[in-house]
């Protein structure tokens, strides 16, 4: 297996200067910058639309693994991908049909992938395995940055690993919520390929950003 991916959320970073913290993680060997959508709805939080995606394309070339924490998710697919999403990630609960939802992101050129919240088993993907390009695990609830790891999921990691696995295919499987050096080694050893973090990447200051990343990565 390759060494594992590392996407900084961005909903960590400097707001004021999101730009240039694009910028910086990038320059630091981030593999992806990872964008949360909140809508105040669907997750107890409102964080950022298609206009701020579009405002930060520009300031890196990575591919921009945009996670959709909104209900309904569908009309706004489009949008997102216009804005310069490479990746969409979704949730099962966000829409009625989940398999069409996959094809409407593959529709438009963007990468389609489905999130497990906490409470939502691996069952909630098995139809859909094949249509994915990402399945994320989410090791907390969704909504706020900065909370603790729930210990449980490396269970769900590792099924989610199994079933990946008998698709032969090459699906990522991301893991999101409370990663840092402590917990960051557990969920590589269940089976994750790409790790979210958030306030793990952006501590310190800038010149700080590429030891963090590699913290991270522990020797992977």
């Amino acid at each position: 297996m390759s060494s594992v991916k590392i996407a900084p959320s961005i909903l960590a970073a400097d707001f004021a200067r999101l730009g240039e913290e694009v910028r910086a993680v990038a320059d630091a060997g981030a593999d992806y910058i990872h964008v949360d959508v909140m809508d105040g709805h669907f997750v107890p939080n409102l964080t950022i639309g298609p206009g701020v995606v579009k405002a930060i394309r520009s300031a890196t070339d990575l591919p921009f693994d945009v996670h959709l924490m909104i209900s309904p998710v569908d009309p706004y697919i489009d949008e997102f991908i216009n804005a310069g999403a490479n990746i969409l990630t979704v949730h099962p609960e966000a829409g009625p049909h989940l398999h069409r939802t996959m094809q409407r992101i593959h529709a438009g050129g963007a990468k389609a992938g489905a999130a497990l919240n906490p409470a939502t088993p691996v069952s909630a993907l098995a139809p859909i395995i094949d249509d994915l390009d990402l399945a994320l695990v989410m090791s907390v609830n969704p909504g706020f940055g900065g909370q603790k790891f729930i210990d449980s999921q490396l269970r769900k990691i590792e099924e989610l690993r199994r079933l990946i696995d008998q698709t032969g295919k090459d699906i990522l499987l991301e893991v999101d919520g409370g990663i840092d050096p402590a917990t960051a080694p557990k969920v590589i050893s269940a089976g994750a390929t790409v790790l979210v973090a958030g306030s793990a990447v952006f501590k310190g200051a800038a010149a700080d950003y590429r030891a963090n990343i590699d913290a991270l990565r522990g020797g992977q």
